[in-house]
């Protein structure tokens, strides 16, 4: 299926690649945002294990942006490009750009955060997903980040069978520019359990089975006023490559 791109501005004018695929408005198509992960890209997280095929196919069209320091998009080096939030502040920028009407918003994992967080700053998706994502990743995101500094800091010296081996391999597969990360993961804060009390569309939390890496899926389920838990297979980084995630997020949307 065609992959249509263009780089749009960030809240700051950083470019930003905005990946597409499935239906337009004009052919009927629903827009659904989908948000990646950290070193992660539209393109690892939605495109190449099938899940935006999936979902196009489902009558989606498949708006995935690449985040600042991430994929196709820039990189800044400047610590001024990256305020608190800087995420949610490139995503309300697109959002008023792309002109999407009624649309969906999933993320995985800080594209969960992110959205988590959007949603509190004003964004009002229809339906939200949040995958790879549990009630700890948010409310306690300093632990979180001090795990990827700590690889960042590291980096390449870190052995097999180490916490942060996993990040460190993830980031020399994904060409990370390490300083940018650094920069990116300290304008990111916490998000209180009691400010979920606000996200009150219509949610699924969809984590694997093995996946603890950002606290309890379950849990978060239980805190959010509209939101149910399914489990896929794998851990963290293995869920992504199940057709399974692509299938419940489908079947979702599509209830």
């Amino acid at each position: 299926m065609d992959i249509r791109t263009s780089i749009l501005p960030g809240f700051d004018g950083a470019g930003l690649a905005v990946h597409r695929m499935g239906p337009d408005a004009g052919q009927g198509g629903k827009p659904l945002l989908l948000l990646h992960g950290l070193f992660s890209s539209a393109q690892v997280n939605w495109i190449k294990f099938g899940h935006a095929a999936r979902l196009a196919a489902a009558g989606f069209e498949c708006v995935m942006p690449d985040m600042r320091a991430h994929g196709q998009s820039a990189v800044p080096s400047d610590p001024a490009a990256y305020p608190d939030d800087v995420l949610v502040k490139d995503l309300l920028a697109l959002v008023g750009q792309l002109d999407l009407g009624a649309f969906d918003l999933c993320g995985f994992s800080l594209g969960s955060r992110t959205a988590v967080r959007a949603v509190l700053a004003g964004l009002a998706p229809q339906r939200l997903v949040l995958g790879g994502m549990g009630l700890e990743g948010l409310s306690g995101w300093a632990a979180r980040s001090s795990h990827f500094i700590d690889a960042i800091d590291r980096f390449g010296t870190i052995k097999a069978g180490d916490p942060a081996y996993i990040a460190q391999q993830f980031m020399k597969q994904m060409k990370v520019d390490r300083e940018a990360a650094k920069l990116l993961l300290g304008s990111i804060d916490d998000t209180p359990p009691e400010a979920l009390a606000a996200i009150t569309m219509p949610t699924l939390v969809v984590c694997g089975e093995q996946d603890q890496d950002n606290g309890s899926a379950p849990r978060l389920a239980q805190v959010l006023p509209n939101a149910r838990y399914v489990a896929v297979p794998g851990t963290h980084m293995g869920s992504v490559t199940q057709a399974a995630l692509g299938e419940v997020i489908a079947a979702f949307l599509t209830a």
